[in-house]
């Protein structure tokens, strides 16, 4: 399990605009077919640039950057997609094309590069000890939740096939709401964003991208997850003599 102070190198970041069209996501299928053919190019990419990427591991500890920096990408681009789309409806500014970070959309993804990864591991991780994950979010997402293995091709976490998850339950709420008040409840999209956040760990985890194992927790909200702080030292030395313990020199 992960210390819930550390921060999981997986970033997901989200900003809810104040407002947002009442009935636009009535058409957003329409608007996204462009990106869904795009993305369903981009993962087939994302499964051969795995298993050169498996094999690199296996050989030489390491995922070729240039191919790390691929597949983040393909990661970021669909979060953006999901994001405007049916996983999350948080915005009605349509996703750009492109890999790379766009610093002014509502929707971040970021994976640092890791320089050495376990050659061990990779041969488990994706597959056995996901497992539990898989459990977990095909009750979340959907019984074609699998996919956040990286075997997804349309774009979104569920394949369509594999029955509806509490995500989907949870955003038909949300698309009402927003029919007849314009308004994303708040307390709704946190727990959204924490669904698709903990789908995007588990699909980088698996994609290889990091030996850290995504932790079984639901951080909600658009920001990730802010460290604590530790916890102030205690004053050094001693008391001095005569000087009631717990009191500082000088104090008073």
């Amino acid at each position: 399990m992960t210390d819930p102070r550390t921060p999981y190198p997986v970033r997901v970041d989200a900003a809810l605009e104040p407002s947002g069209s009442r009935g636009l996501w009535l058409v957003k299928w329409l608007l996204l077919i462009p990106h869904f053919v795009v993305l369903f190019f981009l993962w087939v990419a994302f499964s051969v640039v795995s298993v050169i990427a498996f094999f690199a591991i296996l050989i030489t500890a390491r995922y070729p950057r240039s191919l790390f920096d691929f597949n983040v990408g393909v990661l970021r681009w669909t979060w953006r997609v999901n994001y405007y789309g049916y996983s999350a409806l948080g915005t009605d500014r349509y996703p750009p094309f492109t890999l790379a970070e766009v610093a002014d959309y509502p929707a971040h993804l970021d994976v640092p590069y890791p320089e050495r990864l376990s050659r061990g591991l990779v041969l488990v991780k994706w597959w056995l000890l996901a497992l539990p994950h898989y459990i977990v979010l095909s009750i979340l997402v959907g019984g074609g939740l699998w996919a956040s293995s990286g075997a997804t091709t349309d774009g979104g976490w569920n394949a369509g096939a594999g029955g509806v998850g509490l995500l989907a339950l949870l955003l038909l709420i949300a698309a009402i709401v927003l029919l007849f008040t314009g308004r994303y409840p708040k307390s709704l999209y946190d727990f959204v964003l924490g669904i698709n956040r903990w789908a995007l760990r588990v699909a980088a985890y698996t994609g290889l991208m990091t030996d850290r194992y995504p932790p079984f927790r639901l951080d909600q909200g658009g920001a990730e997850p802010v460290p604590a702080d530790p916890t102030p030292p205690s004053p050094s030395g001693p008391p001095a003599a005569g000087q009631p313990a717990g009191e500082t020199l000088g104090a008073g």
